[in-house]
């Protein structure tokens, strides 16, 4: 773990600052940073010299002080850290500064909650974000003074100034000194591991270098590991007693679906041969082409061939078209080579009418699957990862198509899955597995370790799924009831492109390990006069891959804010902060109570009227707005008087539905000066440090 000083404050006080300084060089320098700013030591010695006169309260002289932490695997540095015996203060300077911007305050709390995700010596301990804008008005102060009751472990914001931290600080030990909770031992939380969750690329890659994703999953993703072993259990099961078995993996979005089959299929107690026994399948291409280049870019910066790094990509996850390609068209009789197949997104699974165009097959995917698992005359398992209201392309063809395939089968099947895929609940959109009683013949296993409750790539986005659920259904008084808190997964609404582009800058600038872009639906071509381009060739050409992993000093990568990914490219993938596009095929209609549901053909827009292409665009919908990880902004157009294809009304609609429905506007919590200088601004070289942009702000206050 890096810091630049650690002690008791009454050591530190203790300390020369010319010392603790060229301790903060060295330490800050251990991260990889070695050269700072005179603005950032000068910055560094006011400080200390405040910290000195404010901690010297003998009601907090035998607290720990750590200068300069280093969040492990994020490359952020709260300015101090201090420790009571039972809780975290985080301590952000502005030096010089007279006021509590937005960005600031943003900066400090998300420092605070990361360390109460992530950070295991701070689970369970009540947390302060603190901002100290040296010289900052007094009166601001009163009312940020108070602790949070509401339960949630990192406190209100307290806005502090260079005068009054340290009776802020002396206020704060007289409310907690009753507190029961055990002691923080200042040792064990300066080398407390660090597990922030891994994104889908990020855990693939681990898990390629053969890691284990439950060893970097942070403390909420118990229902992985429970999930992971019951499906290993099933394998060990269907190999020892001979079974064909397929288990229903159903989840709210981002909890881990494709981590957990991941994990399993490369866990070693599925392949303890030489030879692998389980293989990943997806029909999602974009992700298929990801990984396979995040996979390909990681081992030749280790030294390995490109080209030899390309072939064994191949294995790590597979196209499912090309896999049932090669055993039903191409060699119709060989058993495969895995025992195991997961796969992917399997509502997307193509029906028999798509098959038919496509392939010239009178069967679905689901079917043929079945089909060639069969051949294996011992056992075979299909672990296939359901996503509800996730189909978005004409001949996807649903849950319930795999209940049919089933029905029609000779081999007996256990079927094994929650009951969720029985009820048609939330997950699955409404959708069940059978229409009527499970078939007699087939032996079926209900289980809630097949349903992922906890939304594991970002889990203060708990809510948010259902808030997205609420919001398409058009319940927008219940959407606005369970919408997140908005410092646990913000989001925003603004009419203004700018804004929202500047809005995300802000994002990366307190984030800078995190990735931003936009997304927009396919199929509003008129987004292309805000400088959108949604034509089908063009996204085709476009090299996603660069978009989603190549860094902000390459122009074709997320971070330029100039290309949106559709829903196509970027489902089952994810952004840490994304900025949706809202697009003139979903609008409420003007009696308010339906969607419009429409398609853009040549010059003009069509409306929508089968109910199988309605379901497409709203899911296509569902899928942008699950996208984040971290937090989102939408921007509703405009629109033009001028031009009846971007009527003006119609997203006027959007923007007071989404308001309804308590998604919060961004002018009420960002200037709108700071948000439209950020959105011209150009990133700076690869802000290998934040010290820029404290001082810059500070500076300029």
């Amino acid at each position: 773990m890096g810091y630049g000083h650690a002690s008791k404050i009454a050591e530190f006080i203790n300390t020369e600052k010319d010392t603790l300084i060229g301790q903060l060089v060295n330490g800050v320098a251990s991260t990889g940073i070695s050269t700072h700013t005179t603005a950032q030591v000068q910055a560094w010695g006011q400080e200390i010299s405040l910290l000195q006169e404010q901690l010297s309260n003998p009601l907090i002289r035998d607290w720990f002080v750590v200068l300069e932490y280093e969040i492990p695997r994020r490359s952020r540095r709260p300015d101090v850290v201090l420790l009571s015996p039972t809780s975290i203060f985080v301590i952000e300077f502005k030096v010089g500064g007279q006021s509590y911007d937005s960005a600031s305050r943003w900066q400090v709390n998300s420092y605070a909650r990361d360390l109460r995700d992530f950070h295991e010596e701070s689970h369970g301990r009540r947390i302060v974000p603190i901002l100290c804008a040296t010289s900052g008005q007094s009166d601001h102060l009163q009312e940020s003074h108070r602790l949070s009751q509401s339960g949630n472990l990192v406190t209100d914001l307290v806005a502090t100034n260079g005068s009054d931290l340290g009776s802020s600080l002396a206020q704060f030990e007289e409310e907690l000194s009753n507190s029961s909770a055990p002691s923080i031992i200042p040792e064990r939380w300066l080398n407390s591991p660090y597990r922030p969750t891994p994104s889908i690329i990020e855990a693939a890659t681990d898990l390629y270098e053969s890691h284990d994703v439950s060893e970097i999953s942070h403390h909420y993703a118990h229902n992985l590991d429970q999930t992971t072993d019951m499906l290993l259990d099933e394998i060990g099961r269907a190999k020892k007693h001979g079974r064909h078995v397929i288990c229903f993996i159903t989840g709210v979005p981002g909890a881990g679906k494709t981590l957990t089959g991941l994990n399993v299929v490369h866990s070693q107690g599925v392949n303890q041969s030489s030879a692998p026994s389980g293989i990943f399948l997806s029909g999602n291409g974009p992700l298929v082409k990801i990984v396979r280049e995040a996979i390909i870019r990681s081992q030749v910066a280790k030294g390995n061939k490109r080209r030899d790094c390309e072939r064994e990509a191949t294995t790590f996850i597979q196209n499912v078209h090309h896999f049932l390609r090669f055993h039903w068209e191409e060699r119709r009789e060989e058993v495969p080579h895995e025992h195991v197949v997961v796969f992917d997104e399997a509502q997307r699974a193509w029906d028999l009418e798509q098959m038919s165009r496509k392939r010239k097959i009178d069967a679905s995917e689901a079917t043929l699957l079945l089909d060639v698992m069969e051949r294996f005359p011992d056992w075979a398992v299909i672990v296939a990862l359901v996503g509800g209201g996730q189909e978005i392309f004409v001949g996807e063809a649903g849950l319930g198509e795999w209940g049919r395939a089933l029905e029609r089968r000779r081999v007996p099947w256990r079927v094994v899955a929650s009951p969720e895929v029985l009820t048609g609940g939330d997950s699955v959109a409404g959708h069940k597995l059978f229409e009527g009683e499970i078939p007699p013949h087939i032996n079926f296993r209900r289980t809630d370790s097949a349903h992922l409750d906890v939304a594991v790539r970002s889990h203060r986005a708990q809510r948010w799924s259902e808030w997205v659920n609420e919001f398409l259904s058009m319940r927008f008084d219940s959407a606005a009831g369970v919408i997140p808190e908005i410092n646990e997964f913000p989001c925003f609404v603004t009419r203004n492109f700018n804004h929202a582009k500047g809005w995300l800058k802000m994002c990366h600038e307190v984030h800078p390990e995190e990735r931003i872009g936009l997304v927009a639906t396919s199929d509003d071509q008129r987004l292309r006069v805000d400088g959108l381009e949604r034509a089908s060739g063009f996204r085709l050409n476009y090299p996603f891959p660069r978009w989603f992993l190549d860094k902000e000093d390459d122009i074709r990568s997320s971070f330029s804010l100039e290309v949106a990914a559709s829903e196509f490219e970027c489902q089952g993938l994810e952004l840490d902060w994304v900025g949706l596009c809202w697009g003139g095929d979903l609008l409420p209609s003007a009696i308010g109570s339906t969607w419009d549901y429409r398609k853009f053909r040549g010059a003009n827009w069509q409306t929508v009227r089968q109910n199988a292409e309605q379901a497409y665009t709203l899911n296509r919908y569902r899928v942008l707005l699950t996208r984040a990880r971290k937090g989102l902004v939408m921007w509703v157009p405009q629109g033009s008087r001028m031009d009846p294809t971007r009527d003006p009304a119609g997203f006027d609609r959007v923007f007071s539905a989404l308001v309804n429905a308590g998604v919060p506007q961004l002018q009420d919590h960002f200037t709108l000066d700071e948000l439209t200088s950020l959105a011209t601004a150009g990133f700076e070289g690869n802000l290998a440090t934040e010290d820029t942009y404290r001082m810059g702000r500070s500076k300029n206050e």
